[in-house]
């Protein structure tokens, strides 16, 4: 018999300005809030400089929080072209770091983070902060972006059992 072990998450929401970062555990069906913050780049640098900052943030992150597996919110294309290529490149970053540091990462739409947390795949991000404060009462979010990123990683709670069964499927 198998014995569950416990999961540690970490959710990413990317952005070039601030790129929200949240970790859970999970062990079975419940749910525990670890940490969450914001990473943020100095807006007066250029590109490069900026996307080194979120770099090395999030690389500090998980060398703290030593994540199992990783999930970073797909991005969503806008009406402005430059702003969509930037935040591309930051969830390039985004998704760098924890490849870097031989997690597994796995990437979900928006649509798909709202219908895990708040059971619509549409809805404001009141109603998702509040979900994840009621799925995790203890957790703690400094800004928007850490809030959406611990929904990130409670999203994955809920797809990451039915990926893993589609990968022992794909190898067998």
């Amino acid at each position: 018999m198998l014995q569950e072990r416990t999961i540690r998450i970490i959710g990413i929401d990317p952005g070039l300005r601030r790129t929200g970062w949240g970790v859970v555990e999970t062990l079975g069906n419940s749910l525990r809030f670890v940490a969450s913050g914001t990473a943020t780049s100095d807006g007066t640098l250029d590109l490069a400089t900026r996307l080194r900052q979120l770099h090395d943030q999030l690389a500090a992150v998980l060398h703290e929080m030593r994540p199992d597996e990783a999930a970073v919110e797909q991005t969503f294309v806008n009406k402005d072209a430059v702003a969509t290529l930037k935040l591309g490149q930051a969830r390039g970053v985004a998704m760098l770091v924890p490849a870097l540091a031989g997690l597994p990462v796995a990437e979900y739409a928006p649509n798909a983070v709202k219908k895990a947390v708040i059971g619509v795949g549409h809805g404001e991000k009141k109603q998702i902060h509040m979900m994840v404060k009621v799925l995790m009462p203890k957790a703690t979010f400094d800004t928007d972006d850490a809030a959406d990123a611990l929904a990130i990683a409670i999203c994955h709670t809920h797809h990451r059992q039915s990926a893993q069964a589609r990968a022992a499927f794909a190898g067998a």
